[in-house]
């Protein structure tokens, strides 16, 4: 115990001094009336605590078990959700892989489509040119017609030069690819003689002069062009169906991609609606667990401060007791004097 002096403390009455020139009382003690005479100290009132629901430990335990599961819960879907974007993402990557194909299979086959149309074109060019000659064939038939009227009886039913040409060049054929008897080989070199001497009369003829000679090798050279733009029609008719097969073969295989494609965008946007449901429930969680950790915070602070309102209150229940042995002349020791100076007795 520590004393304050070596006689007890006595209130003593200050009748001139003000309290302000003691140190000890710079604030008169509420044991003092104003004019120094003692009086009747009443212990500081007891601050009233308003009444709360009674919140325990199991309230808190309760509240901590709800954030934990809202906690786990909250890194389930967040799993979840990454499992599902990670998916998403795959979808997103097969979708265009696809559809790089796709549009590979058509720009192919819009190439196709191109050549196949200037084969067509090529077609309708030699069609025209076939028909041209075609034409001119017929007219010139018919002007070899009216010259032959001209002629004598007798020569109006000759066989024409490459009539003869075609039959001596058979019979020469057959001659030195067939086994033939000897009487039948000996017809067909007489028969071959008498063609070439034909051949030689008709060129000597005048009946191969003039007009008539002129037509015939006219007619003749038109109906080879005829023939040679007809060749051109089939050739680039078969060229321009090549090209179109290959087109269509190619706009199938970009319908099937195509079709391949689409349904990878429609599991990209179920896996991306899945996880952006997964996200909301997992920030629905966090809240969750947030909203937990808040009421269990909440209730240890008001519990802290419910302890700290009841130690005041402690604090200056003791306080009072000790000033009134302070007035009594007792001896206060340094934890005394340091209550009444916290609960502002001094």
């Amino acid at each position: 115990m520590v004393e304050l002096k070596e006689e007890p403390i006595q209130p003593e009455i200050q009748e001139t001094a003000p309290a302000a020139e003691e140190e000890f009382e710079t604030v008169a003690p509420e044991g003092e009336a104003a004019g120094g005479e003692p009086a009747e100290t009443e212990a500081p009132a007891e601050e009233e605590v308003a009444e709360e629901p009674e919140l325990g430990p199991e309230d808190i335990k309760g509240l901590d078990r709800e954030a934990e599961s809202a906690d786990k819960a909250a890194d389930r879907h967040r799993a979840k959700r990454d499992e599902l974007n990670a998916k998403t993402r795959e979808w997103v990557s097969i979708r265009d892989g696809l559809n790089a194909q796709v549009r590979e299979y058509v720009d192919e086959a819009s190439k196709h489509r191109e050549t196949r149309d200037e084969f067509n074109a090529k077609v309708q060019e030699s069609k025209e040119l076939r028909d041209e000659c075609n034409k001119a064939v017929s007219k010139l038939s018919e002007q070899i017609q009216e010259l032959r009227k001209d002629l004598p009886p007798q020569e109006k039913g000759r066989p024409s030069i490459s009539q003869l040409r075609r039959e001596f060049n058979h019979l020469e054929i057959r001659q030195q690819t067939s086994v033939l008897k000897k009487k039948e080989e000996e017809s067909v070199i007489k028969r071959m003689r008498e063609i070439s001497d034909l051949i030689d009369e008709y060129e000597k003829s005048d009946l191969q002069d003039g007009d008539y000679k002129d037509k015939v090798t006219e007619l003749r050279n038109m109906k080879a062009k005829a023939e040679e733009h007809h060749r051109d029609v089939s050739k680039y008719a078969d060229l321009a169906q090549t090209e179109h097969d290959a087109m269509i073969e190619l706009y199938g295989k970009a319908d099937a991609v195509r079709k391949e494609a689409d349904e990878a965008q429609a599991k990209f946007i179920e896996c991306k609606k899945a996880a952006d449901e997964e996200h909301k429930l997992h920030i629905a969680a966090l809240q969750s667990m947030h909203k937990a950790e808040d009421a269990a915070a909440a209730i240890k602070s008001r519990q802290r401060d419910a302890r700290r309102r009841q130690e005041i209150i402690e604090s200056k229940k003791e306080a009072s007791l000790i000033f009134e042995r302070f007035k009594n002349g007792e001896k206060l020791s340094t934890d005394d004097l340091l209550t009444l100076q916290k609960s502002g007795y001094l």
